[in-house]
């Protein structure tokens, strides 16, 4: 019985210096862990948004809505059809898309002046906006999609795409449409405005991160907060 106790004893001892051994190994591998940590990269701190600036000298925009993409006058939540645009009065709606897309590329390039130049090839694939039933309701969204192609304006070589741009923008619905349409925020005004700020941004390259108070010039030249333009 003697020799029974001391053993038992001796095998708690040993466990009891085990579970010591092993607490300590996991505290030795927590602070190594740690200390690698602390040597990694960190993650950069706040920044300002990301700069733009035109990539090139756009000599021409060439628009082009094919006659093949169907056109609906269906006054339904979401008719099925390639364009659906009600923010002219009833005509040719290939025609009125076209002038759409003319006046935004017009805005989105006027200061472009610099670079390579170029020629720009916008094939409009989807225009399809709100019919009156959904934006007097529940609204809903924009859904603007085109090719667009970049061409050395001397050669004519593909310097980039085609590609397809989504340039999708959210409809105001029910009281707030007919606010929007009161206030001159009419549909025109919002898709063309999408457009032309989806344009400048596909055809300018990034070349800084600023502060957030610093002073920029905007693509018309006049100087502004970095905040105004968010």
């Amino acid at each position: 019985m003697k020799m029974t106790s001391i053993s038992i004893l001796v095998l708690a001892l040993g466990l009891s210096a085990c579970a010591q051994t092993t607490s300590m190994s996991s505290q030795n591998q927590v602070s190594s862990d740690l200390s690698q940590a602390s040597r990694l990269p960190q993650a950069p701190g706040p920044r300002g948004p990301v700069m733009l600036q035109a990539e090139y000298d756009v000599k021409a925009v060439n628009v082009l809505v094919p006659h093949t993409l169907k056109v609906s006058e269906a006054n339904t939540f979401h008719p099925s059809a390639d364009i659906v645009w009600r923010g002219d009065l009833p005509g040719d709606r290939y025609a009125q898309v076209k002038a759409i897309f003319d006046d935004a590329a017009a805005r989105s390039t006027a200061t472009m002046h610099t670079g390579e130049p170029v020629v720009v090839d916008l094939e409009v694939v989807r225009f399809h906006c709100l019919t009156e039933k959904t934006r007097y309701t529940v609204g809903g969204v924009h859904s603007l999609h085109f090719m667009m192609t970049v061409r050395d304006a001397a050669t004519g070589v593909v310097l980039q795409g085609p590609r397809l741009i989504v340039a999708d923008v959210k409809g105001a619905g029910g009281n707030r449409a007919v606010a929007e349409e009161q206030a001159g925020r009419t549909q025109k005004v919002v898709v063309t405005d999408r457009l032309t700020e989806v344009l400048r941004r596909e055809l300018s390259a990034p070349i800084a991160v600023l502060p957030a108070d610093a002073v920029v010039t905007r693509f018309d030249g006049t100087p502004a907060q970095l905040a105004s333009l968010q």
